[in-house]
């Protein structure tokens, strides 16, 4: 996964930032006094929970081979 790639979803890492962190990031007093590494820690705290980043990043589980198929 690249930061790129997640970037690409920022309309649900934004949505999810402030659902489960209660972040605003349309709130520039806060962003600007907070660093890079604390919204990376978030956004990849959303890779770890049942969030819309994850479900649109998850990849497809694998189906088990069905013998004789």
């Amino acid at each position: 996964m690249t930061w790129s790639a997640l970037l690409a979803q920022w309309a649900l890492i934004e949505a999810d930032l402030h659902d489960v962190y209660g972040i605003d990031v349309e709130d520039r007093t806060l962003m600007q006094t907070r660093s890079w590494r604390w919204l990376q820690t978030r956004i990849r705290g959303l890779l770890a929970a049942d969030t819309r980043t994850y479900r649109a990043l998850a990849p497809e589980p694998e189906l088990p081979e069905i013998p004789g198929q």
